[in-house]
């Protein structure tokens, strides 16, 4: 039975296109260096956000209808959400989905009642897989909504509390490894505290390294291949987040000895909350070696929370782009943890936001190759630090060959020197402008 009725399959129709049911810039075929636009693009559904949110915010109850004809709170509908889902995924075109477990079924009291309604919904899932060439991105556990979760998971301070948090790691990672994910995510959406008054940091950051290294071990003993992810996330609910950015995300990996199996999922609002533009925490990652996959949306740079607003900012895409190509793409995809605005209720403005998120990230992908074939970026980039290659001075310390002693016996025979190349930032953003903007 079809869920959205009246909607089309989703096609390209170019650039020109009136219709605001087709793609303009997202053209699955189109070679940009050398590869498929959707190899470029792997993009993912958000099943919380696309299929479950209502639009209920602090103020009000929800405006969208997502029961999908059946009763909310029942595996029927569980069941309904899956057809609308696959339905929804393949009228866009899109090949991947993500998950938390209680997304998927209405969480019981009972763990065993939930495992359970999670082995239900897992075969049904696989059974609509079949005859499609929809996967599974990525899987995780969402250890932050129930109110055993007030103080984190890991981070807990009830040992009981930890053994659940295992527990749905475990399962999640069953369903996830069943639906043949590519990734598994820790997002710790409350691994953090309110004070140090009442907090073992210490403490605290040793349990959720060791429930990350139970998953590893766990994972890869029932064929798990795939990478591990940290979600970064600074604020918000926790007013200090263990993971805040990128670089502390990394130090904690790397420092617990987990950056071997795990990756980054970088979102771009989480970025932007902790003060960073998104292509900093790319580029942070892609320099670790930690890039892994992403959660693309936007916030809005008025309000202080995570608003998860779909991406419409090509400035902001094509930066993102240009970083992922440097780094030779990702390992997971584009996932699009977004939602609709709360007025944008009915069923074709779910439609219509993805449209708008995959052409924003389509355009951007094309005006990051044009950035790399023009290239003018990237010699000035180069130049910029070409006395370290050009001087003996400069190739004794690229060959790490000096010392303090040596390089200040230098200073002082050079009296002072002179000032560096221009910044040239201006010229730099008025050719971007140009590549953006050009016919």
């Amino acid at each position: 039975m079809e869920i959205f009725k009246g909607i089309p399959q989703i096609k390209y129709e170019g650039a020109n296109s009136t219709s605001e049911l087709s793609f303009k810039y997202y053209d699955p075929e189109k070679i940009v260096l050398g590869k498929k636009m959707s190899e470029h693009l792997p993009f993912a559904m958000a099943w919380w956000h696309n299929l479950c949110a209502t639009g209920v915010d602090m103020f009000g109850r929800g405006t969208a209808d997502k029961s999908f004809g059946a009763k909310e709170g029942t595996m029927e509908h569980a069941k309904a959400k899956v057809d609308a889902g696959f339905e929804f995924m393949q009228k866009l075109g899109i090949k991947y989905f993500c998950f938390h477990d209680v997304d998927l079924v209405p969480e019981a009291d009972d763990i065993k009642v939930t495992n359970a309604r999670l082995d239900e919904i897992s075969d049904y899932i696989l059974q609509k897989m079949k005859g499609t060439d929809i996967k599974c991105l990525w899987g995780t556990a969402n250890m932050f909504g129930n109110p055993r979760y007030m103080n984190g998971a890991g981070s807990t301070n009830s040992a009981d509390v930890y053994a659940f948090a295992a527990a749905q790691v475990k399962k999640a990672l069953d369903i996830t490894v069943k639906l043949g994910g590519r990734g598994y995510v820790f997002w710790g959406g409350r691994e953090g505290y309110e004070t140090l008054l009442n907090t073992d940091m210490a403490f605290e950051l040793e349990n959720i390294a060791y429930l990350m290294k139970m998953a590893v071990e766990y994972g890869r003993s029932i064929g798990f291949k795939g990478d591990f992810y940290v979600e970064p996330k600074p604020k918000e609910p926790m007013k200090h987040q263990y993971d805040f950015d990128a670089a502390t995300a990394i130090g904690f990996l790397k420092a617990h000895g987990l950056d071997k199996d795990f990756k980054l999922n970088i979102e771009a609002n989480h970025a932007t909350l902790a003060g960073h533009t998104f292509e900093h925490d790319l580029r942070v990652s892609a320099i670790n070696g930690m890039l892994g996959s992403i959660d693309a949306n936007q916030g809005d740079f008025l309000l202080g929370w995570d608003t998860d607003e779909f991406p419409y900012d090509v400035y902001t895409a094509t930066k993102a782009m240009y970083e992922v190509l440097k780094a030779g793409g990702i390992t997971g995809g584009f996932n699009f943890d977004a939602k609709t605005r709360r007025p944008s209720y009915t069923a074709e403005d779910m439609f219509k936001a993805y449209i708008l998120g995959m052409d924003t990230f389509a355009l951007g992908l094309i005006k990051a190759a044009e950035l790399i074939e023009d290239g003018r970026i990237d010699k000035f980039v180069e130049n910029k630090y070409s006395s370290f290659r050009t001087t003996d001075t400069g190739k004794s310390i690229l060959a790490r060959k000096t010392s303090l002693a040596e390089l200040s016996a230098y200073a002082e025979k050079l009296g002072a020197p002179e000032l560096p190349a221009s910044g040239n930032q201006e010229g730099l953003e008025s050719i971007f402008n140009q590549i953006l903007f050009k016919a």
